[in-house]
């Protein structure tokens, strides 16, 4: 199984999601949103491609700034706050905000290898956050794309086609194929599609 994944297009208008992001998940058979959307026009957009699944803020968070979240999905079946998903074998946990308590701030490239002082396992976080045992974490908000793998646990996110680093350009997507035998993941630049 192919899956295409996204996270934070953070645009305004459906029209504003960089065109590469078609060319780039040409042929997945589901793609996964890990949040950061800001209209729904985005989520059917992408269904054009193929089904989609995606995570945001749907619990009425926008008091804290209600111009950044704009769009929060709490009746569109395709959003969730968080999802798990079992396929090929495997078990997905998908989230926009990944906190782990023995970190101060978003997990960026790196920052879980260095991981110091704690004897906490990252599969038993994993557990708790998602209150149940996941092999693969997909997940958005930091805009810096990232694949690792941690005690057997592979962490993807895949960036941001509009918006990495916070920065106005083309970012990322990824690809992740599943087979009962295993799991392979690729950061996609959009910039090689322009």
């Amino acid at each position: 199984m192919k899956i295409g994944l996204i996270s934070d297009t953070r645009v305004s208008s459906a029209y504003e999601v960089p065109k590469e992001v078609t060319r780039a998940l040409e042929g997945v058979d589901l793609i996964l949103h890990a949040g950061g959307i800001h209209v729904s026009g985005v989520l059917d957009w992408l269904e054009r491609i193929a089904p989609v699944k995606a995570v945001g803020r749907t619990m009425g968070d926008r008091s804290e700034r209600p111009e950044f979240f704009s769009m929060e999905c709490p009746d569109d079946p395709r959003v969730a706050e968080h999802q798990v998903l079992q396929l090929e074998g495997h078990t997905i946990g998908l989230t926009h905000e990944l906190w782990l308590p023995s970190l101060s701030d978003d997990v960026i490239p790196g920052i879980l290898a260095a991981r110091r002082n704690t004897e906490e396992s990252l599969a038993v976080m994993m557990e708790e956050f998602f209150s149940t045992a996941v092999d693969i974490v997909v997940f958005g908000r930091s805009l810096y794309a990232m694949v690792e793998e941690h005690q057997g646990v592979l962490f993807i996110n895949p960036g941001s086609p509009s918006v990495p680093k916070n920065l106005r350009r083309l970012g990322s997507v990824a690809i992740l194929d599943l087979t009962p035998e295993g799991r392979d993941v690729r950061l996609v630049e959009l910039s090689t599609f322009s």
